[in-house]
C-alpha cells in the first residue's frame, strides 16, 4: 500500500474503530505473579488482517492521526480494566500500562481527557500506568514537569519507556514524579555482549538508588531472566513468558494465574 493509500485506510478505520487491543503480561521476577499488562494496538484490516502498530503508528505520528487514535486506545484500555475488576478477575494491585505519543502528550487537552475517562469508566487511578518516551518528554521542561505533576496528583502511575535509547539526562529523573523504568529490549537482548550488559545493570544500580522500579524488555530466554533476577530487577515481560494476547485469550491468562 502506498503512504497515501495507508493514511486514507487508516483515517477511516478510525471512523469505524476498526482496531483491537492485545495485553502482554509484566511480571514479578520474585513471585512469577502478573504484576501488569501493557496495551498494544493491533489494526483489523479487512483485507490484509491484524497489521503491525510499526506498519501503521509512524504514519498516525506523522499525520496527527495519533491524538484520535490515542484516545481510542485510552478508552479501551479503561473500559478492559474496568470489566476485568466487575469481573473479580482484577488483583488489588493490577494495571494496565497505556504508551502516550509525544504529540499526545503535548495535547493541551491530554489531561483532561483522562479525567474524563475516568469519570466514564470509574477505576482506580493507580491501577493505569502511562507510558511516555525520553523523547516525548524532553522539551518544554517547566510545561512537561507540570503536566507530569497534574497526572500524578490524579493517582496515575508514571514510566519511562525505552529507557537508554534517547537522550538519557540524568537530571530528568530528579525532576520528574516517574514511578518506573523499562529498560529497552534491544539492551536486554544483547545481555551477553559485556556493554549491553554493563548498561543494562547501571540503569538497574540508577533506577533503584532513585526508588525506581525497573521492567526489562523483551525477555526471551531464561538466561536473560537469571541475570536480571541477580541484578535484582523487579519485573519483566517478553515471549519467555507470553507475547501479546487477545482480550479473550488475556482474560484466560489472568483468571488461570487465580486458579478462577
Amino acid at each position: 500500500m502506498k503512504i497515501l493509500e495507508i493514511e486514507n485506510s487508516l483515517r477511516l478505520a478510525i471512523e469505524n474503530q476498526d482496531f483491537e487491543l492485545y495485553y502482554q503480561p509484566i511480571l514479578d521476577l520474585k513471585t512469577g505473579e502478573i504484576r501488569s499488562f501493557e496495551a498494544l494496538i493491533r489494526w483489523c484490516h479487512p483485507d490484509k488482517g491484524l497489521i503491525s502498530p510499526a506498519d501503521f503508528i509512524p504514519l498516525a505520528e506523522d499525520t496527527g492521526l495519533i491524538i484520535p487514535l490515542g484516545n481510542w486506545i485510552i478508552k479501551a484500555a479503561f473500559q478492559q480494566l474496568r470489566q476485568w475488576i466487575d469481573q473479580d478477575l482484577s488483583l488489588p494491585s493490577l494495571s494496565i500500562c497505556i504508551n502516550i505519543s509525544g504529540r499526545q502528550f503535548s495535547n493541551p487537552d491530554f489531561v483532561t481527557i483522562l479525567q474524563r475517562m475516568l469519570k466514564d469508566y470509574p477505576v482506580p487511578p493507580e491501577n493505569i500506568e502511562l507510558e511516555i518516551t525520553e523523547g516525548a518528554i524532553m522539551h518544554r521542561e517547566d510545561l512537561v514537569i507540570e503536566k507530569l505533576h497534574q497526572l500524578k496528583e490524579i493517582g496515575f502511575k508514571l514510566s519511562i519507556d525505552d529507557f537508554g535509547t534517547g537522550y538519557s539526562s540524568l537530571s530528568y529523573l530528579q525532576l520528574f514524579p516517574v514511578d518506573t523504568l523499562k529498560v529497552d529490549r534491544s539492551f536486554v537482548s544483547q545481555m551477553g555482549d559485556h556493554d549491553s550488559y554493563e548498561i543494562v545493570k547501571t540503569i538497574m544500580t540508577l533506577a533503584h538508588n532513585l526508588n525506581l522500579d525497573v521492567v526489562a524488555e523483551g525477555v526471551e530466554d531464561s538466561k536473560q531472566a537469571t541475570l536480571l533476577q541477580a541484578m535484582n530487577c523487579e519485573y519483566a515481560q517478553g515471549y519467555l513468558y507470553s507475547p501479546p494476547l487477545s482480550t479473550e485469550k488475556a482474560t484466560r491468562f489472568l483468571a488461570d494465574s487465580q486458579g478462577a
